[in-house]
C-alpha cells in the first residue's frame, strides 16, 4: 500500500468531548490492550519455558532476553521512518498477525518435543522485531486519531490498558506454565495477538498521515532527520539519557530477578507470575493519576519523584530470604510501587514527547528515543546474565537495582526537572516524510 496523503486534522479526529464515544479510539484501545496482554504473557512465558523446560543457565537466559530485545537496537530507527510515511493501522495489523504465527510455531514445536534453545532464540527475535514496529506505530497512531488537548487523556487510557495487561499477562502466563503446559501458555499469547488483529483492522477513520514531498528523501536521510531533531532538542535529549540509564539497568535487573525468584527464593511459576503481575494494579493507578498530577504539581516534579520511587523500591529485594510468610507480600508491594512509579513516568514522558514533536516527526522521534533507550536492553540483559553467573544472584540483583537510580539522577540534572504544569509547545522540525 502506498503512503497515504494528508487528511484534514479537524475532520478526521473526534470532537474534544467525545474521546471515549469515538468507535475508532475504542478499537485502538481494545487492540492495544490485547496486544500488550499477549506481549506481557510472552515476556514471562518464554524465559520461564527456557528455565523450567529447557533448563537454561544464567548465561543462556541472558542471551535469550538479549536476542528478543536486539530488534530494538537494529530496527527501531527503520520502524520510525516507515511509520511516518505509512498507515499505522496497517503496520499494527500486520505485526499482530506475524506475532500470532511466531508464537503458534513455538507452541507447536514445544508440543511435539522439537523445541530447543536455537529455535527459541530465532522465534524470540521474530516476536521482538514485530513488537518494535507495533510499538512505534501505536504511539504515532494516537496523535493521528485524537486532538492535541486529548493526548494526555488518550495516553492515560492506553497506558491504563497496558497496566491491565501487566496484571493479567504475567499471572496468566505463570499459572498456565505451572498448572497446564508450556504449549498452552505460549499459545495464549498467540490468541491475544489474534484478538488485537481483529480489533485494530476495524478502525475506519482515515489517518492524518503527513503528505510526502514530490521527491521523498531516502530512508537513511529520514532516519538522520529524526536523530538530529531529537539530539538538538534539550528535553528530548534528556528523555533519551534517562531512558537509556533506566532500560540498561532494568534489563540487567530483570534477567537476575527471573533467576532470583525461582532459584534463590524457591518460588513456583505461578507465584513468580503473581509477583510480576503486582506491577499491574500499581501501573493502573499510576495511569489514572498521570492525567491529573502533572497539571497540579508540574510535569518535572512528577517525573523525578515517580522515577525515584519506582526504581528505588527494587533495592529492597536482595534483602529477602526464602519463601517465608513475608517474602511474597513484600514482592507484591515492590511490584505495585514499581508499577505505579513507572507508569507515571511513562504517561508523562510520552505526553511531553508528543507535545514537543511536529506531526511529521512523531514516528521518527518515538523510534529515536526507543533506539537510544530500549536499544541498550540487549546489552543490559547480557550484563545481568554475567552478574548472576560471576557475582551471584543476590549481589548481582543489588548492583543492577542500584544502576536503575541513574535514571532519576539524569532527570534532576536536565530540563525535564524544570517542566511546569503546562505541556511545552511544539518545536520546529521537518513535517514531511
Amino acid at each position: 500500500m502506498p503512503p497515504a496523503s494528508s487528511a484534514s486534522s479537524a475532520s478526521s479526529r473526534p470532537a474534544p468531548s467525545g474521546l471515549w464515544r469515538d468507535a475508532d479510539f475504542r478499537r485502538l484501545w481494545l487492540g492495544q490492550t490485547a496486544s500488550q496482554l499477549g506481549e506481557h504473557a510472552s515476556l514471562l512465558v518464554l524465559p520461564l519455558l527456557a528455565v523450567l523446560v529447557l533448563d537454561a543457565t544464567a548465561g543462556q537466559l541472558g542471551v535469550l532476553r538479549a536476542v528478543g530485545q536486539a530488534p530494538i537496537l537494529l530496527l527501531a530507527l527503520l520502524a520510525g521512518a516507515w511509520v511516518d510515511r505509512w498507515h499505522t493501522r496497517t503496520t499494527m495489523v500486520l505485526t499482530d498477525a506475524g506475532r500470532a504465527l511466531a508464537l503458534g510455531a513455538v507452541a507447536l514445536a514445544c508440543l511435539f518435543g522439537r523445541l530447543g534453545m536455537p529455535g527459541l532464540l530465532v522465534l524470540a527475535f521474530a516476536v521482538g522485531a514485530l513488537s518494535v514496529f507495533f510499538d512505534v506505530a501505536y504511539q504515532a497512531s494516537l496523535v493521528r486519531l485524537v486532538a492535541r488537548d486529548h493526548l494526555l487523556r488518550g495516553n492515560s487510557a492506553l497506558e491504563g490498558s497496558r497496566s491491565a495487561a501487566q496484571i493479567g499477562g504475567p499471572a496468566l502466563g505463570g499459572a498456565l506454565v505451572s498448572l497446564l503446559s508450556a504449549p498452552i501458555a505460549v499459545a495464549s499469547g498467540a490468541l491475544f495477538f489474534a484478538l488485537s488483529f481483529l480489533s485494530i483492522r476495524r478502525i475506519r477513520r482515515a489517518e492524518a498521515v503527513p503528505k510526502p514531498p514530490d521527491h521523498p528523501p531516502r530512508v537513511r536521510h529520514r532516519i538522520h532527520e529524526g536523530l538530529r531533531f531529537v539530539a538538538r532538542d534539550p528535553v528530548l535529549r534528556a528523555v533519551c539519557l534517562a531512558s537509556a540509564a533506566f532500560q540498561f539497568s532494568f534489563a540487567a535487573m530483570m534477567t537476575v530477578y527471573l533467576l532470583f525468584l525461582p532459584r534463590e527464593l524457591h518460588l513456583s511459576g505461578t507465584v513468580v507470575g503473581l509477583a510480576l503481575a503486582a506491577a499491574g494494579p500499581g501501573a493502573l493507578l499510576g495511569a489514572v493519576l498521570a492525567a491529573r498530577l502533572p497539571g497540579r504539581f508540574g510535569h518535572g516534579p512528577v517525573l523525578v519523584c515517580a522515577a525515584a520511587l519506582g526504581d528505588g523500591v527494587f533495592l529492597w529485594v536482595p534483602a529477602l530470604h526464602g519463601s517465608s510468610a513475608t517474602t511474597v507480600p513484600a514482592l507484591l508491594v515492590v511490584g505495585f510501587v514499581s508499577g505505579f512509579g513507572g507508569q507515571l513516568v511513562n504517561v508523562t514522558i510520552m505526553a511531553v514527547r508528543q507535545a514537543v514533536t511536529p506531526a511529521g516527526m512523531q514516528g521518527r522521534a518515538a523510534a529515536t528515543i526507543t533506539f537510544a533507550g530500549m536499544g541498550l536492553t540487549p546489552l543490559g540483559s547480557l550484563c545481568g546474565g554475567f552478574l548472576a553467573g560471576e557475582w551471584g544472584l543476590r549481589t548481582g540483583l543489588l548492583v543492577a537495582a542500584a544502576g536503575m537510580m541513574l535514571s532519576p539522577v539524569a532527570m534532576v540534572l536536565s530540563p525535564l526537572a524544570r517542566l511546569g504544569r503546562e505541556l511545552p509547545a511544539p518545536r520546529g522540525g521537518p513535517t514531511g516524510g
